[in-house]
């Protein structure tokens, strides 16, 4: 049975994040894909769950969807200033590891 999530109504800049995810997800009322930012801090002692709504999902096509953990190491602007330089970069090093020729599959 999964649970409730505690809400994070906002968030501040300078406030250390657990994690950072961008998703595309149903939004309510299954009015279409978007996609949210989703920001994991600690309220009150516990996990609690920022979301943002970014726009259509559309309008993302390409973009990779992230997870950056943190583990309460960065700022929620570190994390958003990595997810703007991450998002749209192709997957690393997916070149140069179909061209190694040392490659194994396992």
């Amino acid at each position: 049975m999964d649970s409730i999530v505690p809400v994070a109504l906002t968030v501040t800049g300078n406030e250390k994040a657990w994690t950072y995810m961008e998703a595309h997800q149903q939004s309510p009322g299954s009015r279409g894909m978007r996609r949210y930012r989703i920001i994991v801090v600690l309220r009150d002692g516990t996990l609690s769950e920022y979301r943002e709504d970014m726009g259509d999902a559309k309008k993302f096509k390409g973009a990779r969807q992230l997870h950056i953990p943190s583990l309460f190491e960065h700022t929620v602007d570190e994390l958003r200033n990595w997810a703007d330089d991450l998002r749209w970069e192709p997957w690393p090093y997916l070149d140069e590891l179909l061209e190694n020729d040392n490659y194994n599959l396992v």
